[in-house]
């Protein structure tokens, strides 16, 4: 590409410029391409129009002929014998120095792209091939210094330094680019007379999007004097693709005439620039100017370059420290709150107890919590009906994930209002179905940005004589920013949003403790009827009896008849006995519920043989056939379990008095996880459609009169079964036997 005249630019087009096909190169060197055929041998399919300048060979005229026709017949030896040792690849390697047959002596480098072997040579004065002696121990020193404890200004600052060393560059810089591609100066070393760029901002627009991104691929570019004349490729096109060609690692690639007339403005006829790669993206430039043109040989390119990756690994290092400390110090606040929030019942009373960490979690200056009709705040936040109008509008808006900006008045407008305490906001919605919002503000800060000249210059008035220069002036310029807080790092982003998903867990937790605690009160509630019912009926039942017997006792106190008051005493004593018996039902199942479990290893052989024997009375002068399988052992409270099995045995016994033989079977079975065991007769059975009744406190299906009992049996079995993490259940046929079962856990009880 020639270089246009700067009459004829056309600046509202700089992002577009085709910076990786310029189609020319920088006129200090000359370029080949040539083919990558085997056979018959790679010719030359173009050449720098400035060839004869350096070979005497109008480029023209080498089209189609084989290198050694260019370059000699011993440089195009050396050169092959360097691609035999090591074959080119995508990115420029120096291969050596040649001397052509009119003793020009040249750099060579080359690389494969687009479908071409690209040779650059470079013009050197020496014949000898590049000296990288010195940068070994350059690089060496510099690794030393940089492991020392330091910041990145003063390590980029180091490398500043080390990099005027070795280039001889008047000045160099160092800057990073932030989120919104401007670059702000953190290091430099210049020469006196040099203007001074330190802690200034430079304008994305200096270095578009397109350039950022050629940077992150090729990591070094050097303008050796920006009032060259472009040297175009001849013919211009790619005879591989048909298409202007992709120079965008070549070393002579020509730039830009834009970035020419934008480096004659700053004063700057020569430059270099390092890209700083961290993580994979472009974090920075060490960017080197000089007033007069400046070669530099690709010796000092190289160490240059090998600087700048060391200072971005550095940079790196530093960053991901910093980054995890930082996250360290957020995430042990967080902790800290979530084990506040977890003691109370209570969530917003538990909320409003930790503001103070609330506040330095977001690193803000207010925090509030929207619940419904309640506003809790904490700082310096907006009044209520700001917070409610914000928390509608956050409704509204659909923001049903964490939303943040350091510019809240540029999307609400009402926050223009709000700027003091709320220029920056955080919000984190904390219910999947209310409006629930926890919102932390942070201050405006007034921030006082000093630009390498007015960013804007590049938008001169149409009148301006000057208005063809990319930039018209590099002194500098401050500019005063409103309405913003400190961004956000995306590291509170991030712990933000597990944050909420600890919320939404506990709110959960504290859902299913509330309907647990809901059911274990109706269960109490329903106990605790049947209890009533017990008392007012049952229990009175045999104390009515008592009192009853005994006034017919006195009434007969002047008969004669003994078998008569003797039949009443005993009824008095049957009577008191029920009652005594009842009260300790009662008094055995409360002490179910509280008693605590002691687990081991139980024998369930050895147990239900006790527990038969144990009915010994119970069943004398009856025909009880008992069939026992071989029993597992399980791991529970042995005291617990056997009262379980007693009532389940003595039920099964006391069901089967009107049968002959009774038949009582206990069977168990091996499940996954639990151990099942059951207990099935052939007694009286129950009606199933009263089986939800039958593990209830004081139920009975049968009359009183038929079985007695005092309806606390089973349910002393549910509670202990229930207490070890198992379950019982009943089935019958009504009249032909009945079986319960219960199950065991394999695992240990917590």
């Amino acid at each position: 590409m020639t270089q246009a005249p700067t009459d004829s630019l056309d600046l509202s087009r700089c992002a577009d410029e085709p910076i990786r096909t310029p189609g020319s190169i920088q006129p200090h060197g000359f370029m080949l391409t040539l083919s990558l055929e085997a056979e018959p041998g790679p010719t030359v399919q173009q050449a720098s129009a400035n060839l004869a300048r350096w070979t005497g060979i109008p480029a023209e005229d080498v089209l189609g002929l084989p290198l050694a026709r260019v370059v000699g017949e011993t440089a195009a030896a050396r050169i092959a014998a360097e691609l035999e040792a090591s074959p080119a690849v995508s990115r420029p390697a120096y291969i050596g120095t040649v001397t052509v047959d009119n003793g020009a002596h040249f750099d060579v480098l080359v690389h494969v792209w687009d479908g071409l072997l690209i040779l650059e040579f470079e013009a050197v004065d020496r014949r000898r091939v590049a000296d990288f002696r010195n940068l070994y121990p350059l690089i060496g020193d510099f690794l030393v210094k940089v492991n020392q404890p330091a910041s990145i200004p003063e390590m980029s600052e180091l490398a500043a330094r080390r990099v005027r060393e070795v280039s001889g560059y008047g000045r160099v810089l160092v800057y990073q680019f932030d989120s919104d591609g401007h670059g702000r100066v953190l290091a430099e070393s210049k020469e006196d007379g040099y203007e001074s760029y330190l802690g200034q901002h430079f304008p994305a627009s200096d270095v578009p999007a397109q350039a950022r991104a050629l940077y992150t691929l090729s990591p070094i570019r050097v303008i050796q004097d920006a009032d060259y004349e472009p040297a175009p490729l001849v013919p211009a096109l790619n005879p591989a693709t048909g298409q202007r060609n992709d120079l965008s690692f070549a070393a002579l690639r020509s730039v830009s005439p834009v970035h020419l007339q934008y480096m004659r403005n700053m004063g700057t006829l020569a430059s270099m620039s390092v890209s700083l790669i961290v993580k994979g993206k472009l974090w920075g430039l060490i960017s080197c100017h000089n007033a007069a043109p400046r070669p530099v040989p690709v010796e000092k390119r190289t160490a240059c370059e090998q600087l700048g990756q060391i200072l971005a690994l550095v940079i790196e290092s530093r960053e991901d420290a910093q980054e995890l400390q930082f996250r360290l110090d957020v995430r042990r606040i967080m902790v800290e709150m979530l084990g506040h929030l977890t003691k109370g019942a209570d969530f917003l009373e538990n909320m409003s107890g930790v503001f103070p960490e609330l506040l330095r979690f977001g690193r803000a200056g207010g925090v509030a919590i929207v619940v419904d009709d309640r506003v809790l705040t904490y700082g310096d936040t907006p009044d209520e009906p700001q917070i409610r109008a914000l928390a509608d509008w956050l409704s509204l808006r659909g923001h049903t994930e964490v939303f943040h900006t350091d510019h809240l008045k540029d999307v609400y407008p009402a926050g223009a209002d709000m700027v003091r305490n709320a220029s920056g906001m955080l919000a984190l919605p904390i219910s999947r179905i209310h409006q629930h919002y926890l919102l932390w503000f942070r201050p405006e800060v007034v921030q006082t940005i000093e630009w390498a000249g007015n960013p804007r210059g590049k938008q001169a008035a149409p009148s301006d004589p000057t208005q063809l220069s990319p930039r018209l002036s590099f002194q500098a310029w401050r500019e005063t920013i409103h309405g913003r807080s400190l961004p956000w790092h995306a590291a509170e982003i991030e712990l933000a949003i597990e944050f909420r998903s600890a919320l939404l867990g506990i709110a959960l937790e504290r859902a299913e403790q509330m309907a647990e605690l809901a059911e274990e009160l109706g269960r109490a509630n329903k106990e605790l009827e049947a209890f009533s019912y017990s008392v007012s009926h049952d229990l009175r039942a045999p104390l009515r009896h008592i009192v009853g017997f005994s006034d017919l006792l006195i009434e007969s106190a002047g008969g004669e008849d003994l078998e008569r008051r003797q039949r009443f005493l005993k009824n008095i004593k049957e009577s008191a006995r029920l009652a005594g018996k009842l009260v300790d039902d009662l008094l055995s199942f409360s002490q179910m519920g509280r008693a605590a479990l002691r687990p081991t290893t139980v024998d369930m052989n050895d147990l239900v043989a006790a527990c038969i024997d144990k009915l010994g009375m119970e069943m004398q002068g009856r025909n009880v056939d008992w069939h026992i399988e071989p029993l597992p052992s399980v791991w529970a409270d042995p005291t617990f379990l056997h009262l379980a099995m007693q009532n389940l045995l003595s039920n099964a016994v006391k069901f089967t008095s009107g049968r002959d033989p009774a038949v009582i079977t206990i069977t168990s079975e091996d499940e996954p996880e639990f151990t099942v065991f059951h207990v099935a007769d052939n007694g009286a059975g129950f009606n199933m459609d009263y089986v939800h009744k039958l593990f209830g406190v004081f139920q009975r299906l049968h009359r009183m009169e038929d079985f007695q009992g005092t309806g606390i049996g089973l349910a002393n079995v549910r509670r202990i079964v229930e207490r070890h993490n198992g379950r019982v259940w009943a089935t019958s046929s009504q009249a032909s036997g009945a079986t319960f079962s219960f199950s065991i856990p394999k695992h240990p009880i917590n």
